[in-house]
């Protein structure tokens, strides 16, 4: 067989792909990512305000400082008490600045960090609040050891022994989403997205041009129905008509519903029974397959999500 002839062979093979049909993208997906990017949409304070009485902020991290990008405290959900910690966006340039555009530093995930193990010695149920595009890259919060401070809040909520729901209710992205996303159940609002990388970084990275972010989410397709149908989320919950920025009460209202139907469901477990299943929920996931024959050893679910 004789050697491709240098430049000549790239020549024909850049050829070829120049010629290559553009791939289809699908205008549902994208919208609905811009959905879960609307800045109208409910961010984690106003599912707090009304799903939640006598919710206390807890501030700081003992060690550097407060974060305000991370919203984390004690409340009432239903008459119990519970943990709530999640990110928080801004509504107009001055609060996007003071909030870091809910992009959490590493004092941000010690704070929630804090607040979970409070929970934990009081028996107190955990619930996390996902919506950020990230967590902070910026050289202050590397140099005060950011990835670290992820993994170490993935390491406590495995070890949690009280009832933990994660929620993504806007964009999930990134180590900054997951620092959040050890749960006894994950669930997604109908039109949040969740996923290892913003569309954007995942344009920027393959095309070195962030301009075929439509393209790179037609790859990943990160919206809650098929991270459903992966079995990344175990339900996706649905919004008003038009999304969730068209009436906060009601966004809330189903919300709260999903919340306290699983709430009964995890507390009637143990904590030995929630720990085990937890860490074999995350075990499950991925595209395993066996080396003998090829093939899947753990499939997605074949159905959509109830409505």
């Amino acid at each position: 067989m004789s050697k491709p002839d240098g430049p000549g062979f790239v020549r024909r093979v850049t050829g070829k792909l120049g010629r290559a049909p553009e791939p289809q993208v699908d205008e549902d997906l994208w919208a609905s990512i811009q959905l879960a990017r609307h800045a109208e949409r409910p961010y984690t304070l106003d599912y707090i305000n009304r799903i939640c009485s006598d919710f206390e902020e807890m501030h700081g991290d003992r060690l550097f400082g407060d974060d305000p990008a991370m919203v984390a405290g004690f409340g009432r959900f239903n008459g119990r008490p519970v943990a709530i910690v999640g990110q928080q966006k801004g509504r107009d340039t001055n609060e996007r600045t003071y909030r870091n555009f809910g992009m959490a530093s590493p004092e941000g995930y010690r704070k929630s960090m804090r607040v979970m193990e409070i929970a934990n010695r009081l028996g107190i149920p955990v619930i996390t609040l996902i919506d950020t595009p990230g967590a902070f890259p910026g050289a202050s919060a590397e140099e005060r050891g950011q990835g670290g401070a992820i993994s170490r809040s993935m390491q406590l909520m495995w070890r949690l022994d009280v009832p933990v729901i994660a929620v993504v209710i806007g964009e999930g992205s990134s180590g900054g989403a997951l620092g959040l996303g050890i749960a006894d159940k994950v669930l997604m609002l109908e039109n949040s997205t969740y996923s290892v990388i913003s569309p954007e970084g995942a344009s920027a990275i393959l095309w070195r041009d962030a301009s075929q972010a439509k393209q790179a989410a037609q790859a990943f397709k990160p919206t809650a129905a098929n991270c459903y149908r992966w079995g990344v989320a175990d339900a996706v919950v649905p919004e008003p008509a038009g999304g969730a920025h068209t009436d906060y009460d009601q966004a809330a209202a189903i919300l709260g519903q999903y919340l306290e139907r699983t709430l009964v469901e995890l507390e009637a477990l143990t904590p030995a029974e929630r720990r085990t299943a937890r860490r074999d929920r995350f075990r499950r996931l991925g595209p395993l397959r066996d080396p003998e024959n090829g093939m899947a050893m753990v499939s997605g679910r074949d159905t959509p999500p109830p409505g």
